[in-house]
């Protein structure tokens, strides 16, 4: 009895050494608040405002980060259990309608009137969102976005690739989040500017 009772501890052990490892926790990642634009003395626009879907394509359309792994980010690859909350095409809408809505830029900043509606129109694309190592061993936060902005009767307002890059203040993730907000907050300001230089009480 007691030679089977060994026997039986020996089987345990040897499937538990066997077993397969833990997979890794999910984590998921919102950008932090964003620094708020200067209200508009008056709308810019007389009628609504509508913020489209972002556009994006290949590894950007995925909910997974993206890393470089070179300084130049000529390689790229996704990581398996680092996400964000939402697709980036989502989390860039909502965050430039609340910025905009605050500002005062129309009487109705949205993303929920119909095509056929005549209304004031921005469209963004993401074209770059990655992390980048630097020579240092830290990381830099990258986003490159093409922004256009149409007046209510279709005339162009702008259309521009904009472009920043700001410094993770350290080695983890949740850092390089941080300053993935700092560089949304720089390109959001700066079409923001852009858009009060050419539209204006624009229809």
């Amino acid at each position: 009895m007691r030679k089977r009772w060994i026997a039986l501890l020996g089987w345990a052990a040897l499937l538990g050494a066997c077993s397969a490892p833990t997979v890794p926790d999910f984590t998921y990642y919102r950008l932090p608040r964003p620094q708020p634009l200067p209200a508009d003395p008056a709308p810019l626009f007389s009628q609504a405002l509508v913020v489209e879907l972002f556009g994006a394509e290949g590894v950007y359309a995925d909910q997974a980060l993206i890393y470089a792994l070179d300084p130049g980010a000529q390689e790229l690859r996704q990581y398996h259990y680092q996400m964000w909350t939402d697709s980036p095409s989502h989390i860039l809408q909502r965050r430039l309608i609340g910025l905009l809505r605050d500002a005062g830029v129309a009487a109705r900043v949205t993303d929920e009137l119909p095509a056929s509606a005549q209304a004031a129109r921005v469209r963004g694309a993401i074209l770059r969102l990655d992390r980048v190592p630097t020579a240092d061993g830290g990381y830099h936060a990258v986003i490159g976005l093409r922004l256009r902005a149409d007046a209510g009767d279709g005339t162009p307002l702008l259309d521009e690739y904009y472009r920043a890059e700001r410094p993770a203040a350290g080695r983890d993730l949740k850092a390089t989040v941080d300053a993935y907000g700092a560089a949304l907050d720089e390109i959001f300001a700066k079409f923001h500017n852009d858009l009060r230089r050419g539209s204006t009480h624009a229809g």
